[in-house]
């Protein structure tokens, strides 16, 4: 059994909000600038003229004509409307209806969709975790229409659950044939109900030899600006994980498997009760464990927070598997082909990859092969 978990950071549109922002700190002091001088009374002609610099900068000069657009989710096809307005403004026959609707998201770049799918192919995984996807629709179209283009055959089963931001960043898991899912569960591991973060999900699964598996399917709290909280956040959540993990055991239940995006290095604190106080394994600390290595001086680096000497991206990906499950592991590896160094060519990636929106994604995908 070869299972994989990925953080696509989206298939084929990606909402606004988790777009990097242009000019960063300079573009929030602009706001804040252009907001004093909007707010006064009255305006010198020196103010006047900042007011008109300052809009350039944001980009209030370069409205576009056409604000809202019909966005045709076969595929993730974007679809503009002419400029002959309609006048149609609610939905009647809601199966024809061609209206209007804001644009929330942004078209993700047709190449790096499709390297999401031939980092996919490349490991063909028989049971593939997913993070920060759209919906179930997105990822059947990704499944049916941009994997067969990679000689990757469809996968016969695929489930989503929504979680609780609104943002399209939903988790979801796919199987090849001969693998049931028997059960899934939802944990919540946030201090409140209704919290903007992300259930655990927990796959109870069948092989086609008859075993069963338990795998939790994760996304932790990002770092904000608040990094204290971030932390304090983070680590009550994988407390709640640690729980549910012990409470798997204490009913027998050996097969399980962790895995996701926990969003911060393995020497963080906040990891601590699951990383330091329970007997799960990093499958990166398995001597099969397999990816390219960063090239030059950087082959014999460690860098505080990276995968392992040569591997110097930040951990912030996991597969953490149950000592059983650790003893029959036989192969497992790291795919980074179609992530953009940041700095230079620090590793071998696809020839198509050519500029950073046509990478798959900031996340490698991570992969093992058991024998159960």
């Amino acid at each position: 059994m070869k299972i994989a978990t990925f953080n696509t950071q989206n298939l084929f549109h990606r909402d606004k909000s988790l777009l990097e922002k242009p000019f960063r700190k300079n573009l929030t002091d602009w706001i804040n600038e252009l907001d004093t001088l909007m707010l006064q009374a009255s305006k010198s002609l020196s103010q006047q003229d900042r007011i008109k610099e300052l809009s350039f900068l944001i980009g209030f000069e370069k409205p576009s004509p056409r604000p809202y657009a019909v966005l045709r989710r076969k595929a993730g096809f974007l679809y503009m409307k002419g400029l002959s307005h309609s006048l149609e403004n609610k939905a009647g026959d809601i199966t024809n209806w061609n209206g209007w609707i804001e644009l929330q998201t942004v078209p993700i770049h047709p190449k790096s969709t499709d390297h999401k799918a031939k980092v996919i192919a490349d490991v063909n995984p028989d049971i593939l975790l997913l993070q920060e996807i759209e919906d179930r629709a997105s990822f059947e179209d990704f499944n049916q229409l941009i994997l067969p283009k990679y000689d990757c055959k469809p996968y016969t089963q695929s489930f989503v659950v929504q979680g609780n931001d609104m943002n399209s960043l939903e988790m979801g898991i796919a199987f090849r044939q001969g693998y049931d899912l028997e059960a899934i569960r939802t944990h919540s591991i946030n201090e409140t109900i209704n919290d903007a973060g992300k259930n655990l999900i927990e796959y109870e699964i069948r092989t086609p030899s008859n075993e069963k598996i338990w795998l939790l399917n994760v996304y932790l709290c990002k770092t904000k600006k608040d990094h204290n909280k971030s932390h304090e956040t983070r680590k009550y959540q994988v407390q709640k994980i640690a729980e549910v993990y012990q409470e798997l055991i204490a009913e027998g239940k050996t097969n399980i498997i962790i895995a996701g995006t926990f969003n911060t290095p393995s020497y963080c604190d906040s990891l601590a009760p699951l990383l330091q106080n329970t007997d799960l394994k990093d499958i990166t600390k398995h001597l099969s464990f397999e990816v390219d290595t960063d090239q030059g001086t950087d082959a014999s680096y460690f860098r505080l927070g990276g995968y392992r000497m040569g591997v110097n991206i930040k951990q912030k990906d996991y597969m953490l598997f149950s000592p059983p499950l650790f003893k029959k592991m036989k192969d497992s590896g790291l795919n980074r082909k179609a992530m953009w160094p940041e700095k230079k060519s620090q590793w071998s990636i696809y020839n198509s990859v050519s500029k950073k929106n046509m990478a798959a994604s900031q996340h490698p995908l991570i992969w093992g092969k058991v024998e159960i």
